[in-house]
């Protein structure tokens, strides 16, 4: 990561590492058995026969205090096929985060695959005619989708399953936990989806992500559990254990480098694109996640570039059950995310007490993985000077025209000032004009000195030339001598010696100077030659 840093730290405005997406399972791991469900009946309840009306009677229980909770605090409406329902119930967070309130602002219900169980008469009687046996099953069944805005943890989403044993599932996200950090320390920043683009004070923000600890989340889910769970009387409570066990069923690892400009990221990710999908091989997938690959490794271990939309690409590198992937948004930020759906992988534990660990693990892999980049990106790219020239611009109310790489009267000019104009006070432009007919053999008629300060404005309009403090007198700036080195050399170094040996002589590469240039001149010729040659026979 400090290398990564340390070569593209001029192009970047800041950096931070942060939790995104987390999915946690809420457990009740005293009815997590049949047996405990059979004690928790027949021992705790005291019903004699524990028959598919008994859970049934739960189930009813809670979906009426769910009908009568929403009907006193926040609508409630079936979930529509084909609609994200986060996009669906947004417009009443964004009602109730304009009220400034929080609590529950939206229920959804939706049939799904859910944990339960099943009561059934036993095939062959048995001594006791009350007996029933029970086993866990999969079956579709009423989910609630409970959209709170809490006032530490930001927006969240509780889904309760309506049968027996009410499995929950939490789903958090530690941007709304960070934003809400930032705005009571009065942090100013500007945010997008889950990508902060600004913010007044790095270090603040590094400091919110890491107060997104096990205990804040530990508290506001047991909070919001007690408020929207299916309740149990004292007595039940205290006759065996009915605390919930969060588990971690996927969590997501971010570093984000938002940068200065928007030309750099989309170079720097269509490049590590390009190399990463021959160089990321299976060792260094496995060197980046810190695991051996061996003849028992299952799941994946390769990478993929995914298109979501037209020009937004997604790069992944697979890992078992886990990928690391790379994409850019907003212009100027992109994303290094480590996705995992078994903790069990990097050899860490699911409970929620070990958010810490997973923490330190994952910041590690998404170091690797941008140290391995930055060697990669380490190399030149392409940067369009001569679209970004030949385009017009304006200063202020003036309109200056663009620059072209075939003016000739442009790159006579800028050979000149190479030339001529390094001194300190620079040329005043009768100086330059007489220069310029003087190295090119020119009549005064066909280029005059209104055509030359012309050419000058358009040069200092780009930026390429300066004045003198308020004297007339021009020279070329820092950028103006790299662009006018660039145009001359072009012309007469490369595309100039290349096109007179395509188009009208080519020299004998046996009787060439024992010259390097020469050599390479040769080679290019050569290399050119047999593109043509292969487009023909195309």
């Amino acid at each position: 990561m400090e290398l990564f840093t340390r070569l593209f730290g001029g192009l970047l405005v800041f950096v931070y590492h942060c939790f995104d997406r987390v999915v946690i399972h809420g457990y009740l791991s005293g009815l997590s058995r049949p047996a405990q469900v059979a004690y928790f009946f027949r021992d705790v309840v005291g019903e004699p026969v524990i028959s598919k009306e008994v859970l049934s009677r739960r189930t009813n229980e809670y979906q009426a205090w769910v009908e009568a909770f929403a009907g006193n605090h926040c609508p409630i409406e079936w979930a529509g096929a084909g609609v994200r329902k986060e996009d669906y119930v947004r417009p009443a967070l964004r009602r109730m985060a304009q009220a400034k309130r929080h609590g529950v602002y939206f229920i959804l219900k939706s049939m799904e695959q859910g944990n339960t169980f099943r009561s059934t008469v036993p095939k062959y009687p048995s001594a006791d005619p009350n007996y029933r046996v029970l086993a866990r099953q999969r079956s579709r069944f009423t989910h609630y989708y409970f959209y709170i805005r809490d006032e530490k943890l930001g927006s969240i989403v509780l889904r309760m399953a309506s049968f027996f044993p009410f499995q929950a599932t939490y789903f958090l996200n530690s941007h709304s936990f960070m934003e809400n950090e930032l705005n009571r320390d009065g942090v100013k920043f500007r945010k997008n989806d889950n990508a902060f683009l600004s913010v007044s004070d790095p270090a603040a923000l590094q400091a919110a992500a890491d107060r997104f600890t096990a205990d804040t989340i530990r508290e506001r889910l047991e909070y919001w559990t007690l408020i929207l769970g299916p309740k149990f009387s004292k007595r039940e409570r205290s006759s065996m254990n009915l605390r919930r066990f969060y588990a971690v069923s996927q969590i997501e690892y971010c570093r984000n480098f938002i940068f200065k400009r928007t030309f750099p990221i989309h170079r720097i990710f269509e490049r590590g694109c390009e190399i990463g999908l021959w160089r990321l091989t299976a060792n260094r997938i496995s060197e980046i996640f810190g695991t051996r690959v061996n003849r028992k490794t299952k799941g994946k271990l390769n990478t993929t570039l995914e298109q979501i939309d037209h020009g937004h690409h997604i790069f992944r590198a697979y890992c078992r059950n886990a990928f690391i992937k790379q994409y850019e948004k907003f212009s100027t930020f992109l994303r290094n995310e480590i996705c995992s759906n078994n903790l069990a992988d990097f050899g860490l534990k699911k409970g929620l007490d070990h958010l810490a660990a997973v923490r330190s693990t994952f910041l590690a892999i998404t170091g690797r993985f941008a140290t391995f980049q930055a060697r990669w990106l380490n190399v030149p790219v392409d940067f369009p000077l001569l679209q970004k020239l030949a385009l017009p611009v304006t200063a202020g109310t003036v309109r200056f025209p663009g620059i072209k790489i075939h003016d000739t009267r442009l790159i006579r000019l800028m050979e000149v000032l190479l030339h001529n104009g390094t001194t300190v006070a620079g040329w005043r432009s009768p100086q330059i004009h007489a220069a310029v007919l003087a190295a090119f053999a020119i009549p005064a008629e066909h280029y005059t000195l209104n055509q030359l300060r012309y050419d000058l404005r358009k040069l200092k309009g780009h930026g390429l030339v300066e004045r003198d403090g308020r004297r007339y007198a021009y020279r070329l700036s820092d950028k103006g001598v790299r662009v006018a080195l660039l145009f001359v050399l072009f012309h007469q170094r490369l595309c100039g010696p290349l096109a007179n040996s395509l188009f009208r002589h080519r020299p004998d590469p046996e009787h060439r100077p024992k010259s390097k240039l020469e050599t390479a001149f040769n080679k290019a010729d050569i290399s050119i030659r047999n593109i043509i040659r292969l487009l023909e026979a195309a």
